[in-house]
């Protein structure tokens, strides 16, 4: 069992209070590196969330001070920073990712909260210049009310980071549900904003347990006014579903399909490089890492020998051990997708150039998958149809930019794309092109709070960080005033 400070309270949190499921259920949090139980936490349902809202709901009045959320704000980056390490320790445990990774992803959390103590002002009233009327015209940006987080497994800090940051700027209440694969990172951030920031009762609240039931209760209860989910397309359009009768705003971001391309005349060695960072972090369970890697006939065999070049220093095991470069993955489902992506693509002529077809596995932690790279996949295969969320790189080859252009965009999908070229006219053309709202050129850089993030297509809607992401959980009220 998982010993830690920051959780000596396995528990939900309702009204600032630390709480337990009202049946006394729990679920097992497993080490996905050796199937150790790190912790029990509370199975709950409806009911507690029912009572989430509420407690929030309460506590959306008085409206908060621009300064008290910049207060907030900053005290949680600093509480975040602080506490980097412990929090980096239990993220590895729970999820595999290596212990760089996990630390790193605190940093990356902590960017959110500060980005929007920097700029919490930009959602001050502001008075038209107009006079529109005869009348004086001021909009406020008002909080939308009660807010629903919820969060994947595979960031388990930096996804709650990125929806919870933009709801305190908006002085906005939330409830928040997270995966159950990776609930206690989420239990050590609600040690540090009970104890460290000491946000008001209500204002933050955490149910812990099955979707289905809590997942219902916060899009049918009318006090939810926004749901923000990152999950699967297949969840975010079940849910599309179920907040349509109390008309909500939805911000979803959704499912991936990444093209990475590149061409003749890129600069090989640093696509090389920057896919290995792109793809192989989180062990390629990533939304925005690169699924179908496209490259340009001339290119491919120097190519593909740089990569596996790299792909064969790489280090598999658990993430607490030292030199470790991939984790397990977050269980036996995960590793078989990835497998049966692999022995598809083979049994339809794709090359091993790189990795094996490790056997199947049956249990659910172990899931140590070797990084794999093939030569010569086609549309035709799973590998390039769906997202695989492993570390499998599928090489395709293309004949010129046209044809770039067509294979890259031939997925429902719209979330992230990368290209290397070394002809920025040719850049250009491309990326204005390419269906996808985040293009990387010439570098393989995921998402950043300073810049929004989002999808196009079947990937959802509603954008996170930048100052379009402060915007998300606000809704502007215009008023006119007469002489």
């Amino acid at each position: 069992m998982i010993e830690s400070p920051l959780l000596k309270q396995l528990q939900g949190y309702i009204d600032g209070r630390w709480v337990g499921a009202d049946g006394g259920d729990t679920l097992a949090v497993t080490n996905p590196a050796n199937g150790e139980t790190l912790a029990e936490v509370p199975n709950m349902g409806a009911a507690e969330a029912q009572r989430a809202i509420a407690a929030a709901s309460d506590a959306r009045f008085p409206l908060t001070s621009l300064d008290q959320r910049r207060e907030w704000l900053e005290a949680i980056a600093r509480a975040l920073a602080e506490n980097r390490e412990e929090l980096g320790r239990i993220l590895t445990l729970e999820h595999g990712k290596p212990l760089k990774e996990g630390q790193g992803e605190i940093d990356y959390a902590a960017g959110f909260f500060s980005y929007c103590a920097k700029h919490v002002d930009e959602l001050a009233s502001r008075e038209l210049e107009e006079q529109p009327r005869g009348c004086r015209w001021t909009v406020h940006y008002r909080p939308a009310g009660v807010v629903a987080l919820i969060t994947p497994w595979n960031f388990p800090a930096g996804m709650i980071a990125k929806k919870l940051s933009a709801a305190i700027a908006a002085d906005c209440p939330s409830v928040i549900k997270p995966s159950s694969k990776t609930p206690l990172s989420m239990i050590a951030l609600f040690t540090l904003l009970h104890d460290a920031v000491k946000l008001p009762p209500g204002r933050v609240n955490l149910v812990m347990g099955g979707a289905g039931p809590i997942g219902d209760t916060l899009c049918e209860h009318p006090d939810v006014r926004v749901v923000s989910f990152t999950g699967s397309t297949e969840v975010g359009r079940d849910l599309i579903r179920k907040c349509a009768p109390q008309v909500k705003k939805l911000t979803l971001e959704l499912g991936g399909n990444a093209p990475y391309i590149i061409f003749e005349d890129a600069d090989l060695d640093a696509a090389a490089e920057n896919l290995i960072g792109n793809k192989f972090r989180g062990g390629g369970q990533t939304c925005v890492c690169a699924n179908r890697i496209l490259v340009q006939k001339g290119a491919a065999a120097a190519f593909a020998e740089k990569l596996s070049a790299r792909v064969a220093g790489m280090t598999v095991g658990d993430g607490m051990r030292e030199g470790v470069d991939i984790g397990p993955l977050i269980d036996r489902n995960g590793y078989n997708k990835v497998r049966r992506h692999v022995t598809d693509a083979v049994d339809k002529g794709a090359e091993l150039v790189t990795g094996e077809i490790p056997p199947e596995l049956h249990r659910d932690w172990g899931g140590f998958f070797p990084p794999t790279v093939l030569r010569g996949a086609t549309p035709e295969m799973a590998c390039w149809r769906e997202e695989t969320f492993g570390p499998l790189v599928p090489l395709v080859e293309f004949d010129d930019e046209e044809q770039a252009i067509e294979l890259a965009n031939e997925t429902e999908f719209g979330l992230a794309s990368y290209l290397f070229t070394g002809d920025a006219a040719r850049a250009e053309r491309v990326i204005t092109r390419l269906e996808f709202a985040h293009v990387g050129h010439n570098t393989g850089s995921g998402p950043t709070p300073e810049a929004p993030f989002g999808g196009m297509k079947q990937s959802g809607y509603g954008r996170e960080g930048g100052l379009e992401g402060l915007f998300e959980f606000i809704e502007p009220q215009t008023v006119p005033r007469g002489a």
